[in-house]
């Protein structure tokens, strides 16, 4: 059973999310919470799989909110994916910065929500290449003013290739087909960059492929 928090300062988004997740029954909603002090008190009560995280709330923003789960030792197994639109951009950026897992648009599809909820739970990051490649794009003069190539310290020729098609979106499967190693070989070098790079997740990954200047917004790697 995968078990879930819900922070979201609408009663009616909660509700609905709820209903939509626990559809299968392998996911169960253990919490709820209208802000993000609330939200990370919960968390820390409850020890939840995966946080469903709004961006804007009261009190406590989810960006505020997902730096402190996943700064908290004792959460970090805590998966948190935050809830946005698309004129939130610039904070779904800065909260894949504080450790956020991915993010899902408010309008998601009630299967979509559910295959999400459980690609987080299982470890993996959720990472629509169309959204990234739209968020990370319209942010690109912001990006490129701040590119740190020293992050790519010590990163082989062959894991930055890795790592850019990482920052595009690439699956592992179709990191294999696109520089021809199996899927295994793709995911132990996307392993080795994580523990290399010292990033939670593969969406650290993608910021750091970005900010580093390998992948360069609106141009791919």
């Amino acid at each position: 059973m995968i078990r879930i928090v819900l922070v979201d300062d609408q009663e009616l988004v909660r509700t609905g999310l709820s209903t939509l997740a626990q559809r299968d029954g392998d996911i169960e909603v253990v919490g709820e919470a209208p802000d993000g002090a609330a939200g990370v008190r919960r968390v820390r009560e409850l020890r939840p799989d995966v946080v469903l995280m709004d961006i804007r709330m009261p009190k406590l923003d989810g960006i505020a909110a997902t730096a402190r789960i996943i700064a908290d030792p004792e959460l970090a197994d805590v998966r948190v994916v935050v809830l946005t639109t698309f004129d939130e951009d610039e904070d779904i950026l800065a909260a894949i910065r504080a450790g956020a897992a991915g993010y899902l648009l408010k309008d998601v599809g009630p299967d979509e929500l559910r295959s999400a909820i459980r690609t987080v739970a299982r470890g993996d990051s959720l990472l629509s290449p169309s959204v990234t490649t739209t968020v990370l794009g319209q942010l690109g003069d912001r990006l490129g003013t701040s590119v740190r190539p020293e992050l790519l310290e010590g990163v082989t020729a062959r894991e930055r290739e890795v790592l850019a098609l990482v920052g595009r979106g690439f699956t592992n499967d179709e990191i294999g087909a696109e520089l021809f190693l199996s899927p295994a070989t793709a995911r132990t070098y996307v392993s080795r960059l994580l523990a290399k790079l010292a990033a939670r997740d593969r969406s650290r990954l993608v910021v750091i492929a970005y900010e580093s200047g390998l992948v360069v917004p609106g141009r791919g790697a």
